[in-house]
């Protein structure tokens, strides 16, 4: 019997934009954050599916779901997640919200604006922060920084991937006003270059997304684990240089995914970062605070 990890992209946790379960965070954590993660790939990939049918796909996310809230035994992922939970006494309920923007993903291929974007990502990446914050204790009043911070990520994808999601999968995040404001339409997205028109649109978004990602900047404030700060602060360094990307550069012909190296680079100026302004006892800066 093909089972749901059988469909799995070959995508792992080391292929994201952000750190997954990272030498930063306490090894104790580890363990529940992966399983979480690979339930979570697992059924994305599902609803990315190029050739399994939508109705086969909505089956297998039922499935997904049955099992982690219930006794089956023939998904490995969801056994695994509901047994890591259960460990914790955790509720699935943020993997559950995954699933709802799972099942959008197989079912809505179009998005009218802002709003509907910021909706969808209220059940694709919110919960992802919602679940490490619990995971660590932290108090659900770090939730709104948490939400704007996981959206601005889940954007940031939207624009990188607008070319190979429109192609593969008829799928397009671009907010349908967006792109009639700037006189753009959705077939431009199968070109190898973005129109000026396109163009246009996407820097605008990214543009809307960078200050998205700076109602997040306080995140750490409330953060009291000091290593779940580290990887904050890693997250928010990778976001922000994404975002700068794209109000520079075409997502269609142009990089605009972070190299290994400077990843890298970004990771060690962001810890050592964090680590000064949590022994100096500062808040994190604005954008604008900072002068930049």
């Amino acid at each position: 019997m093909t089972t749901a990890s059988d469909l799995r992209s070959g995508k792992t946790h080391r292929d994201e934009n952000f750190p997954v379960a990272s030498w930063i965070i306490r090894p104790e954590h580890r363990a529940l954050i992966l399983a979480f993660y690979n339930f979570v790939r697992t059924a994305d990939d599902i609803a990315d599916h190029p050739s399994l049918p939508g109705d086969e796909k909505l089956r297998l996310l039922d499935l997904l779901e049955a099992e982690l809230t219930g006794t089956g035994e023939t998904q490995d992922v969801a056994v695994s997640l509901r047994r890591a939970l259960a460990t914790r006494g955790m509720p699935p309920r943020h993997a559950l919200d995954l699933l709802v923007a799972f099942r959008m993903d197989v079912t809505k291929l179009r998005y009218e604006n802002w709003d509907e974007v910021i909706h969808y990502c209220r059940y694709s990446a919110m919960p992802v922060g919602r679940f490490m914050l619990d995971v660590h204790g932290e108090s659900t009043a770090t939730w709104p920084a948490s939400d704007a911070i996981c959206a601005g990520l889940q954007i940031n994808n939207h624009l990188q991937d607008c070319g190979k999601d429109y192609k593969a999968l008829n799928r397009v995040y671009l907010p349908r006003d967006a792109l009639a404001e700037a006189g753009a339409t959705v077939e431009m997205l199968g070109e190898a270059k973005s129109s000026p028109q396109l163009l246009s649109c996407l820097q605008k978004l990214a543009v809307r997304n960078a200050a998205l990602l700076e109602e997040g900047r306080d995140l750490n404030r409330g953060v009291k684990d000091f290593r779940f700060g580290l990887e904050i602060a890693v997250i928010q360094a990778f976001a922000d240089r994404i975002v700068a990307l794209l109000q520079l550069r075409d997502p269609l012909s142009e990089r605009v995914h972070l190299t290994p190296a400077g990843m890298l680079g970004l990771t060690v100026t962001s810890v050592m970062g964090e680590i000064g302004r949590r022994v100096a006892g500062r808040h994190p800066q604005t954008k604008s605070a900072a002068g930049a």
